[in-house]
């Protein structure tokens, strides 16, 4: 991606209301797009990644098929992790609903379900800010919260400190091996979260 375009669509947040590692996961129900509704209840007891998504955002375009979150998913879901994207785009806003979502998930090759959060409820409870901007959840806490990585390119090419590292894989190896998440909270970038308010 461009530069200029980098510094039109480019901006990061630390946590700025919502949860915060430590803090328990709000829990919620969402349909997905094929309209089967999704509850993180169904999941206690699993680790669960939460991933925001917007199909047209460039971050997102290029994590998915340049950058950190290329095969990522398919990596951890195979070990039994539970994955799920989330779209909280508005009607009318960038990347809102069903058709678009499923347009992205097949471009991208997700085979994880991205569920539909058209009111903003879920992404507002977690403060989620930007996209793509990922938690993850164990035992029914937050123990990370922020970034894919530490290279706000999306592109794995700029990392932050000249080494790229990968939050959400590194949080997951650290949980697999029953160590405290290293790294607990990063600095999430990308599109804004495309909230109808």
């Amino acid at each position: 991606m461009k530069r200029a375009l980098f510094a039109l669509l480019f901006s990061t947040a630390a946590w700025a209301g919502g949860v915060a590692p430590g803090d328990a996961a709000p829990d919620f129900k969402l349909k997905d797009t094929e309209g089967r509704t999704v509850s993180l209840a169904d999941f206690k007891g699993k680790t669960v990644v939460l991933e925001w998504f917007n199909p047209e955002c460039p971050f997102v375009r290029a994590a998915h098929t340049r950058g950190s979150l290329v095969g990522l998913a398919k990596k951890h879901t195979a070990k039994g992790i539970v994955w799920l994207g989330i779209n909280s785009a508005a009607q009318g806003k960038q990347g809102f609903g069903a058709e678009k979502t499923r347009e992205g998930m097949k471009t991208f090759g997700m085979e994880h379900p991205v569920l539909l959060d058209e009111t903003g409820a879920v992404g507002h409870a977690y403060g989620a800010t930007n996209t793509p901007h990922l938690f993850v959840l164990q035992d029914g806490k937050v123990v990370y919260a922020g970034g894919i990585d530490n290279s706000p390119d999306g592109e794995q090419g700029n990392p932050q400190g000249g080494k790229l590292v990968n939050y959400v894989d590194q949080a997951l190896s650290d949980l697999a091996a029953g160590k405290p998440v290293q790294a607990p909270s990063s600095k999430a970038y990308g599109c804004s979260v495309k909230y109808g308010s």
